[in-house]
């Protein structure tokens, strides 16, 4: 079950290939499953809950401890469930009564923390206050995602400058950090597309020609993946080098073979070593060049299973 009040904010950059509004709404991520299991437990249960876990602000004692040790089947603190609901004053509260507390870096079974979730429902405000408070930004969910991560992959602007402003400290290491996929933040805010994303993660430092781990594309030869003229035309204006190759000894021109788009041809012939624009003579079947289908940044990992 996923959560069904993910707000549609104005400060997200969105990719209208892969995600569109819904009655106001944007529609989560399919493979994302935002509740961790809420099924049994309804909103009324919810208000309840909250209110019988109100802890006097000046009370220091084991009163914490029934609010602090509760969790569902699914591993969610009272926390995570505030953060899922937009509950904010519950989650405000809790949060300033946890400062520098290990509470706030608990992961419930899809090893999500309140930070994950907080970007997850595009609740700024919280991502913020849970960063001040002391909450982890490095730590990663069960697909390898910080939450800088998940705001590149959903195009969140606002989550994305909150954190970025918040964790200067940790943000080089973040930045690079692949996930379980071999992507790191700018390969997924060029697989999905998001422009301005891209431009800030490379003005912040993110290495434009980093290599993806599964094939060792970069963020150019996903453009040419995904036949994202405008991206291509982004990426070489912030100095990506077209002559790197991937593992299988291809540049991003390579991959414009057997492909339509002669605006990103032509663009990449005209910047390419001439001793680059031809296929290796061994690579040259053009089944290794087939279109793919990248809704998905999973679709990337070149290892196929049951074949």
């Amino acid at each position: 079950m996923d959560v069904h009040r993910v707000s549609n904010h104005n400060q997200m950059d969105y990719n209208l290939d892969n995600m569109e509004p819904k009655h106001g709404k944007m529609l989560p991520c399919p493979e994302d499953r935002f509740d961790s299991g809420l099924d049994s437990l309804k909103e009324d249960e919810l208000v309840t809950e909250f209110e019988d876990m109100t802890v006097d602000a000046h009370d220091h004692t084991q009163e914490y401890e029934p609010w602090r040790n509760a969790v569902t089947e699914d591993g969610d603190t009272p926390l995570h469930l505030a953060i899922i609901h937009e509950a904010t004053e519950h989650a405000l509260h809790m949060i300033k009564l946890s400062h520098n507390h290990p509470f706030l870096n608990l992961q419930n079974h899809q090893r999500q923390t309140a930070l994950h979730l907080a970007v997850i429902t595009e609740q700024p405000l919280l991502v913020e206050k849970l960063l001040k408070a002391g909450c982890d930004p490095r730590l990663t969910d069960d697909s390898g995602n910080t939450a800088l991560h998940i705001a590149c992959k959903r195009g969140s602007l606002a989550c994305f400058g909150v954190i970025t402003q918040n964790c200067q400290r940790h943000l080089t290491s973040i930045v690079s950090f692949p996930n379980y996929n071999g992507h790191n933040c700018l390969h997924l805010a060029s697989i999905n597309g998001y422009i301005s994303l891209v431009e800030n993660l490379v003005q912040l430092g993110a290495d434009i020609n980093a290599q993806e781990q599964c094939s060792g594309r970069t963020a150019l030869h996903l453009a040419v993946d995904l036949q994202n003229p405008t991206l291509v035309r982004c990426l070489l204006d912030l100095g990506a080098n077209v002559n790197c190759l991937n593992y299988g000894g291809f540049t991003a021109y390579h991959l414009t073979y057997g492909r339509q788009n002669e605006e990103i041809r032509c663009q990449l012939f005209e910047r390419t070593a001439q001793e680059l624009r031809e296929l290796p003579d061994s690579e040259s079947d053009e089944s290794d060049m087939e279109d793919l289908d990248l809704s998905e940044d999973e679709l990337y990992d070149d290892i196929k299973f049951g074949k």
